[in-house]
């Protein structure tokens, strides 16, 4: 996988997994993005909130896509909501740095190690690490770094690797279906399936 600049550009964004799966779909039917994003613009297909906002999903959504490369469509597409669900996340780490090593270095360390749940101590240790490391980071403010706290475990959450607590979340290690895991594999993500089955 490729590592980019750490950003907190997820403050902004939702799990967006309909969203996700439609623009596939019509990607996989002979679409192009261009087209696609014409029919956000024109016809508002994911339904946003305002113009802005249908841009900002479809770049978001777009670049996701983008992340994992066209081959995988067939593989999502046959898969079951569960696992199309996990394609998504795992389109979400290989699109950005920061939360893969969110969900690399806490949620498959705490797997590991045989612990089901995680706390908002380890986000905030989390963070504090990165923004050592980081220069970037360093510049991010508590609110900012709170809503990206938020957004990651609305990302858990939405996938159904966790459940909703409210400070306490419990981890559900996910089954990868072997299609999915072994399409990841050929595609040089062997650390995404790592970070998702919590193994070494």
């Amino acid at each position: 996988m490729k590592r980019k600049e750490y950003s907190a550009g997820a403050v902004k964004h939702s799990f967006w997994f309909m969203e996700f799966r439609n623009e596939v779909k019509l990607l996989s039917e002979g679409k192009s993005f261009e087209e696609i994003k014409e029919l956000c613009r024109n016809e508002n297909i994911f339904a946003a909130s305002t113009p802005e906002r249908a841009s900002q999903i479809f770049n978001t959504v777009s670049s996701r896509i983008k992340a994992m490369g066209e081959s995988f469509y067939p593989v999502f597409l046959n898969g079951d909501v569960s696992t199309q669900k996990i394609f998504n996340l795992a389109a979400i780490m290989e699109d950005d740095t920061l939360f893969f090593d969110f969900v690399y270095e806490v949620i498959r360390e705490k797997m590991i190690i045989g612990s089901n749940e995680y706390k908002p101590s380890d986000l905030n240790i989390f963070f504090k690490d990165k923004q050592l490391q980081s220069k970037k980071a360093a510049g991010w403010t508590d609110a900012t770094l709170a809503r990206l706290g938020k957004s990651y475990k609305t990302f858990l959450y939405e996938a159904g690797i966790t459940d909703k607590g409210k400070d306490v979340r419990t981890i559900y290690r996910p089954i990868l279906e072997p299609e999915m895991e072994r399409w990841l594999a050929d595609h040089d993500m062997e650390l995404i399936i790592k970070a998702l089955s919590g193994v070494r």
